[in-house]
């Protein structure tokens, strides 16, 4: 009407103005109807946070919805356990937010707080309250603004240093996912904005059990035993160098040419080692009935400094025993060095990486062939740098035969021992 009009264009009072002319307009009036959204749970969302549960991850639920709607989501999802008790810290007092909080202390419960009450936790006494947050099984918190739900994902991560992802469906969510590790944004009624500003984009929460359990495991395992096998690859080869530099007086004379050299990081061994990422120690189902095998990734155990330094010894071990006894059996065949260690290496890098191996995957096979084919072919095509002649004999084949066996059985015989004496949990379960 005008006078709606006229009052939402006014510079003085305007919502006073406003207020009065809808007042004056709705009176009278016979409810016929409400209309509504529904805002319910998609699908396999309990079985999914319980598993997820089981597998070591706390999860934190942070909503906009009032306490008691809150209380109810937390306990039909299955994120608070019947037989935790909840300790709401819903007050306006600090003695009592910090009197509540102390409850929480060694206890196997569940908090839920409220957003107001949470600012003044955060504002009085920060630290104490994530020290404590972070041992119980879940929290809830209820009434947050976008802010605070951003800061608490910032906070989790100093104070716990561990790595965050954070899940959302809404505008709302943006500033959280944004905050996080990994935001994972869920394609639903309302909206894209969400999706659009995660790195991972899913269609329905249960596709996060799948992705954290499988794919996740995959992708650090994977990446774990790629980057350890390329530091590898690289140091062996530079040992070699090192201690070929060595026993010509420390000259600095390359025992490989740089046609090798290119040829060992690329065409002989580069698809091999890449392969590794296709390589699986355990099936999908597997993970999914067992979540508990993820606790054994949040160690850090596949990529850490004892790995690292392990393979450090083998790369050291393995450059030594093919320089060194190529130099001692072939004294009197020292000119043809190079083709000695050089498919020594080979042949050693090609064993090493099958002994890596979980489970054989048709590339892997493929890219192992054909990368010693390569090689094979390779060694008649650079006359200039392998003698043919000299490699054709039985002193060539069985000599380099010695030499990779003595680089590589012995650390494959000490892993073997290892994972008969205490194998990993994968392999105890499959």
């Amino acid at each position: 009407s005008s006078k709606l009009k006229e009052a939402r264009s006014s510079l003085v009072a305007r919502d006073e103005k406003v207020k009065n002319v809808v007042s004056s307009i709705e009176h009278n009036l016979e409810l016929l109807a409400i209309s509504g959204v529904e805002d319910k749970l998609q699908r396999d969302i309990a079985p999914t946070l319980e598993i997820l549960l089981q597998a070591g991850i706390q999860i934190w639920m942070l909503t906009g919805d009032k306490i008691e709607t809150a209380t109810c989501i937390a306990h039909s999802s299955k994120l608070v356990k019947k037989e935790h008790p909840i300790i709401q810290i819903v007050t306006s007092s600090i003695d009592e937010a910090a009197k509540k909080l102390e409850r929480c202390r060694q206890k196997n419960c569940a908090i839920v707080i409220d957003g107001a009450t949470l600012q003044l936790c955060l504002d009085n006494f920060e630290e104490e309250f994530f020290q404590i947050a972070v041992q119980v099984p879940s929290v809830v918190c209820c009434r947050c603004s976008p802010t605070q739900k951003a800061d608490i994902v910032r906070l989790i991560k100093k104070y716990t240093g561990k790595r965050t992802a954070a899940i959302g469906d809404g505008g709302n969510d943006v500033s959280m996912i944004q905050a996080a590790d990994i935001g994972l944004g869920l394609v639903g009624k309302e909206g894209m904005q969400a999706s659009l500003a995660a790195d991972i984009s899913l269609t329905q929460f249960s596709h996060l059990r799948q992705l954290i359990l499988w794919h996740g495991r995959r992708a650090y395992k994977g990446s774990a035993k790629l980057g350890q096998f390329v530091t590898h690859r690289g140091l062996i080869i530079s040992i070699i160098q090192a201690i070929f530099c060595a026993v010509y007086y420390f000259n600095a004379i390359p025992i490989y040419s740089g046609l090798l050299q290119v040829g060992y990081s690329t065409v002989y061994t580069m698809v091999p080692v890449f392969s590794l990422v296709l390589d699986c120690d355990i099936s999908p189902e597997i993970t999914q009935r067992y979540p508990e095998l993820y606790t054994d990734l949040q160690k850090g155990r596949a990529l850490s400094y004892k790995t690292f330094f392990i393979w450090v010894t083998k790369s050291v071990y393995q450059a030594s025993v093919i320089m060194l006894l190529s130099i001692y059996l072939f004294e009197r065949a020292f000119i043809n060095i190079v083709a000695i260690t050089f498919t020594s290496l080979i042949l050693s890098e090609l064993l090493n990486l099958a002994v890596e191996i979980n489970q054989w995957h048709p590339v892997m096979i493929v890219a192992e062939i054909v990368s010693l084919i390569t090689y094979s072919a390779s060694v008649f095509i650079l006359r200039s740098t392998f003698d043919i002649g000299f490699i054709l004999t039985w002193q060539f084949f069985w000599k380099v035969t010695i030499v990779t066996l003595c680089s590589c059985l012995p650390i494959y015989l000490g892993k073997w021992i290892r994972n008969e004496c205490d194998p990993p949990s994968s392999r105890k379960i499959s």
